[in-house]
């Protein structure tokens, strides 16, 4: 049976009211998400129509999962809330915090060494506040959320970017700061500006050597990074209907690689199919009861142009396999000659020295089950692999379940490593180097999503290439970036020409999923009597101290970076071995923005002090401010805080006393974090006005004290000279959220509230 089944219950049994009463005031036939979105009102049933990109509303989500590394800092966050116990189921899932390097056994004994207190934090947290744990090695938040809690027509969010994975299964699922997922644990509501509605319409099959991982990354082409920014995508056709319920759950994973908002599918078979086999028949049957309320009205798929603000469309027979990559994850090529070509003119590196398999992107049954019969065809035709292998299954169902049908045995057999059932690669959670700094130009070939510069092992030469499990072992066997296995053949140990045959697999497992131990653990029932310890001299973690308010009279501020060109969350504040500073905000505040280029020098971690004309690490210098009562500023350009929901990102510069981030424009995640911490998210009017910005520039806020929503506001920059130029800027606040701006923070407003 599944999980909080009398809450699902109760989302199907007001469905239909809620739903027909969207239709009513919008006056027209409704997409999937919107009626997930108008069904899921703070408000209860729609009383009026809301405006795509422009309003902002109140939603009540139905649970929340959050993953170690980030549930720290929201659960210091919602101790600080003054509740008993989260108003929504919620789950905490410890999957970031082992490294993979030798195997799974030893890796994650190595992990509950080193992390224990960490781990033992959020038990105890989790079991005082009635959340969900799943303790480490129990698999992959996205995978287990999938197999466990997952409901067509849900909403939930997370704390992490790729939520969206539970899209897979119909669901409206967004991800967020911690900060968000406090208002919602606390009883409140959640805001979200209503989004904007891209629809993909998928015709024709998938065959052969395409994967569902190969229409992601084929929209992320077409749309860029930044092209689904304030949208849902919304998938349909026949193509879709096809496809397996873990195969959509790859497409809406890696919607986060194009800025969306999240992104979904209806209802169909193959999420009843999905939902029996993880044994939720329960849900199934409810979904099956109000199955038309679970997918768009039909006028909507048969018309969407007229419905969705911008339609894609993609004939899957026509597809081909795509390897994404270096560097960003919309940059496509064609397997075989047209990589060539482009790798030649690149200088990328042809030798693929690793084919890494699994993450939450792909790491499903179904996914093993395709790879591994490229890794049978291996070891039946004499090959031997020319790169090395890494697997990292999604959850220990997948993993117990693919161990007892011989999947996992055929990859050993080609001397693959099996790491824990954890995000391990994906995350830079990699022992990979010893130096990864100075380790040599390489390139790699993975499943995962994200494919940033020193993302995986922390090196920079790293060229990281995204592809289906299916092409990533026959890349890995081949051992060239440029293999087509449609075309090419390869030589065996006998010295015979062989060609890889189409891969095959099973949507499901034949004999069904099986488990001895899933890793969950329950809470108490009443967790008052349960104690949280946090050492006062831990440098793992740390009790919050409340942001005192920034004010409206900022004059005097100087320029900390002006960040050049791509600056992520990972740039922003890294991931890696940083990860074990999560929660402790002084601690890892240490990694603040030392990835972010210097417009001025193109260096990393080298800015000016104007106290001192010296210059040092971003820290460093901006911890000379602070201690020096200096206000600061951060310049960025496009998409600025693209990437990870991680508000460390937004937290760390708050900390150490940056007011004001101003860019051409935001991720929207990492916009939203901002405004969570107190802190000035701003846009240029004029985005020409980054170029005037110069290193020694001090800064004075002309017109704060008049901060509204739709007023733009000015601030004068004196530069060096004595010259001066008063740049105009955006803001995309609201009253509720000024009123965050004024508290100090979001969290000190529900402090108050609650007092």
């Amino acid at each position: 049976m599944a999980f909080d089944i009398n809450m699902i219950k109760k989302v199907y049994a007001q469905v239909a009211e809620r739903v027909d009463a969207a239709r009513e005031v919008t006056g027209k036939p409704l997409t999937l998400a919107e009626k997930i979105l108008y069904s899921h009102l703070w408000d209860g049933k729609a009383k009026s129509a809301f405006t795509r990109g422009k309003d902002y509303v109140d939603f009540a989500p139905d649970r929340i999962a959050c993953q170690d590394a980030t549930a720290q800092m929201a659960l210091l966050q919602f101790m600080q809330a003054g509740k008993k116990k989260v108003a929504v189921p919620t789950t905490v899932h410890c999957d970031h915090l082992i490294q993979a390097k030798v195997g799974a056994t030893v890796d994650l004994q190595t992990a509950l060494n080193n992390s224990n207190e960490v781990f033992n934090f959020l038990e105890s947290v989790s079991n005082k506040y009635g959340i969900g744990f799943w303790k480490p090695g129990a698999g992959i938040i996205h995978q287990v959320v999938l197999e466990n809690y997952a409901f067509p027509g849900g909403m939930m969010i997370g704390t992490d970017s790729h939520t969206v994975n539970a899209g897979g299964l119909g669901m409206v699922a967004i991800g967020v700061g911690g900060a968000d997922a406090v208002d919602v644990m606390a009883g409140m509501a959640w805001e979200l500006k209503f989004p904007k509605l891209i629809g993909v319409r998928l015709t024709g099959k998938l065959s052969g050597w395409t994967a569902p991982k190969d229409v992601i990354l084929k929209v992320a082409e077409i749309l860029t990074v930044k092209g689904g920014t304030g949208a849902i995508v919304e998938y349909f056709g026949p193509g879709a209907t096809a496809m397996s319920c873990t195969g959509k759950g790859t497409i809406c994973n890696m919607g986060a690689e194009i800025g969306a908002t999240t992104s979904t599918f209806g209802y169909d078979e193959s999420m009843e199919r999905y939902l029996r086999a993880t044994d939720r028949a329960d849900v199934a049957d409810a979904a099956n009861e109000v199955k038309e309320y679970l997918t768009a009205d039909p006028e909507v798929y048969a018309n969407p142009e007229q419905y969705f603000d911008q339609v894609i469309d993609i004939n899957l027979s026509e597809l081909g396999p795509l390897l994404n990559g270096p560097f960003t994850p919309d940059l496509s090529t064609e397997v075989g000659s047209a990589m060539t070509e482009k790798a030649t003119a690149n200088d990328w590196p042809l030798k693929v020295e690793w084919g890494l398999i699994g993450s939450c992107t792909n790491s499903s049954y179904e996914d093993l089950s395709r790879a591994s019969s490229i890794a049978q065809q291996a070891l039946d035709k004499g090959l031997k692999t020319k790169a090395e292998f890494g697997i990292n299954p999604g959850s220990e169902q997948v993993r117990f379940t693919a161990e007892r049908d011989g999947i996992l045995d055929v990859f050993e057999k080609l001397d693959a490593k099996i790491f824990t059932n954890a995000c391990g690669p994906c995350i830079g959670q990699w022992g990979r180097y010893e130096d990864p700094k100075n380790a040599p130009k390489n390139s790699i070939v993975h499943s995962f999503n994200r494919n940033f510069a020193k993302r995986a092992d922390g090196n920079p030469n790293t060229h990281a290439f995204v592809a289906s499990p299916e092409l990533t072992a026959a890349i890995a066997i081949a051992g060239r970036l440029d293999f087509n296995p449609l075309t090419d053949k390869l030589i065996n140990e006998n010295g015979e020409e062989v060609m890889l045959d189409e891969p095959t697999g099973w949507e499901l497992p034949p004999k069904g999923f099986e488990v001895e131990e899933n890793g969950y653990l329950e809470p108490v029932a009443d967790g008052s009597g349960v104690e949280v310890v946090v050492d006062p001299n831990s440098e793992r973690l740390e009790l919050l101290t409340p942001f005192e308010p920034i004010g409206d009279d900022v004059k005097g501020a100087k320029l900390l970076i002006k960040a050049f060109g791509k600056c992520t969350t990972d740039h922003i504040s890294m991931a890696g071995p940083w990860l074990r500073y999560r929660g402790h905000l002084d601690n890892i505040s240490n990694n603040c923005l030392i990835g972010a280029v210097n417009a001025y020098n193109k260096k990393t971690n080298f800015v000016k002090n104007q106290l001192t004309g010296e210059y040092d690490g971003v820290p460093t210098v901006q911890r000379a401010y602070k201690a020096a009562g200096v206000p600061t500023i951060v310049v960025g350009d496009h998409n600025y805080g693209e990437g990870s929901s991680r508000e460390h990102a937004a937290m760390e510069p708050r900390h150490l006393g940056v007011v004001a981030v101003i860019v051409k424009s935001f991720a929207r995640i990492h916009e939203t974090n901002l405004k969570k911490q107190g802190m000035l998210g701003l846009t240029f009017v004029n985005e020409s006005d980054y170029d005037k910005i110069q290193e020694d520039d001090t800064i004075n806020f002309l017109d704060l004290d008049a901060f509204a929503p739709g007023k733009t506001l000015n601030l004068e920059f004196v530069h060096s000279d004595g010259s001066k130029d008063v740049i105009e800027v955006n803001h995309t606040y609201n009253d509720s959220q000024i009123e965050w701006f004024k508290e100090g923070s979001a969290l000190n407003l529900i402090k108050k509230q609650n007092a």
